[in-house]
């Protein structure tokens, strides 16, 4: 709004200067570049992240499978870990050694983690693996992919709308050095009659 109204304010002023008008021109376009451009591009980030995202989601899905594991022993207790691809942060409770069937028939055999809190032989458990029987994290969910796909979006959005701020900014700076350079000259050009009685007259 000041943009505008510093725009109307300077349309027919005597002591409107070139650097005010530009100014005011410089501060409008920003504006609109800042309330249009800003969300399109925010917009067109983040469809372009969650159409990514969700192939990616289809992708692994397609490539990790969720076999049924039976826990051997437990091993010594480690470290929390936490499921980077989880919607929520969670812990990852035990480490066992276990049996698996992967999808491709063949057994397999390991030291995996566990969300069981106190696993005991015998006790069974879901595990995220690949066609081989490796074990893999779970894949990514939909809800995940769509968070990370808005927040690409909203940064897209903040950063174009800062950058503009910035240039505006510059723009701004510049303008004030070169009226400062022309107040410096002007200062000097008077300077030698200043104070001087009856100097210009």
């Amino acid at each position: 709004m000041r943009a505008i109204s510093g725009l109307w304010r300077w349309r027919r002023n005597p002591l409107r200067r070139t650097t005010d008008l530009v100014e005011s021109w410089v501060a409008l376009v920003a504006l609109l570049l800042a309330l249009v451009a800003a969300p399109v591009l925010g917009s067109v980030v983040g469809s372009l992240a969650q159409d990514a995202l969700q192939q990616s989601v289809r992708d692994q899905r397609q490539a990790r499978h969720l076999v049924t594991a039976t826990v051997v022993r437990k091993l010594h207790q480690v470290a929390p870990v936490t499921d980077p691809e989880a919607s929520s942060e969670r812990e990852l409770g035990s480490r066992v050694l276990a049996d698996w069937t992967a999808p491709d028939g063949t057994r397999q055999h390991g030291p995996v983690t566990t969300d069981l809190k106190s696993p005991h032989p015998g006790d069974h458990f879901p595990l995220w693996t690949d066609r081989d029987g490796r074990m893999v994290t779970r894949p990514l969910d939909p809800a995940t992919a769509t968070t990370h796909a808005v927040l690409a979006g909203l940064g897209a959005a903040l950063l174009t709308a800062g950058l503009v701020e910035c240039i505006r900014r510059l723009i701004v700076w510049r303008l004030l050095l070169r009226r400062y350079a022309r107040w410096d000259r002007a200062w000097e050009r008077a300077g030698p009659d200043w104070g001087r009685t009856g100097a210009g007259s």
